[in-house]
């Protein structure tokens, strides 16, 4: 889970690839640079994410099946949520029980 602002916007074959500034990282397992690409696996838009748009972003590490490829994948059914200072507040609250 993190708070990131999208960059860019790119479409690759048949999935989406957003470059995303990590301004706020909450809790995460896999280690987070300042810039990540965040992949999602359709090109409809889904989630719709705004290119300028500051989110609420809970995604997973997927890794490839011989294990050369390591990437934060935002499903379609992902949570990405506008960031206000509500959603940041909540995730701050949740955290302790996570």
């Amino acid at each position: 889970v993190f708070q990131g602002r999208v960059l860019a916007r790119r479409v690759v074959g048949q999935e989406t690839r957003y470059e995303v500034e990590v301004t706020a990282p909450y809790r995460h397992r896999v280690p987070l640079v300042p810039r990540e690409y965040v992949w999602v696996p359709n090109t409809c838009g889904c989630p719709p994410l705004r290119v300028g748009g500051e989110y609420l972003l809970m995604a997973r590490q997927h890794v490839n099946h011989e294990r050369t490829l390591s990437r934060i994948l935002l499903r379609d059914d992902g949570y990405a949520r506008p960031w206000t200072p509500r959603e940041d507040r909540l995730v701050r609250e949740a955290a302790p029980h996570c």
